[in-house]
C-alpha cells in the first residue's frame, strides 16, 4: 500500500492506493490515521479510489481507526470507493457506519455543510 497525505483547508486527506491486506497495508493505514489524530486533526477523509483490494483485516483496521477517531471526537469520511469496496461495505453493513462520498471534493465539502 502506498499513500499521500495532504490538507484541504481544515480537512486532512489520506489518499491510499494498492492492497490493504493482512501484513500489507492494514497496520500502515491504522498508523496513518492515528498520526492524523495525534496531530490534532478533527476532520479526515480517507480516499480509497486507488485501493485495488481490501481484506477482512483491512476492514478491521478501518473499523478500529473509526473507533479511535470517535473516542477522540474526530470525524472520518470515506471517498472514491470502488464498486468492489462499496459492495463489501454493503455486505458487511459497514456502509451504515461510515459516511461515504463519490469524490474527495464531496467529502471535504460535507464538513463545511
Amino acid at each position: 500500500m502506498s499513500f499521500k497525505a495532504y490538507d484541504r483547508g481544515k480537512v486532512s486527506v489520506l489518499e491510499l492506493s494498492g492492497r490493504i491486506t493482512l501484513g500489507s497495508g492494514d497496520v500502515k493505514m491504522r498508523e496513518l490515521i492515528k498520526a492524523q489524530i495525534d496531530a490534532g486533526k478533527k476532520q479526515i477523509v480517507v480516499d480509497l479510489g486507488g485501493v485495488s483490494f481490501i481484506d477482512s483485516s483491512g476492514l478491521g483496521e478501518l473499523v478500529a481507526a473509526y473507533t479511535t477517531a470517535r473516542r477522540n471526537h474526530v470525524s472520518i469520511k470515506l471517498a472514491n470507493l470502488t464498486k468492489k469496496i462499496d459492495d463489501l461495505m454493503e455486505i458487511t453493513r459497514l456502509a451504515s457506519v461510515f459516511d461515504t462520498y463519490g469524490s474527495v471534493d464531496e467529502a471535504v465539502e460535507s464538513f463545511n455543510g
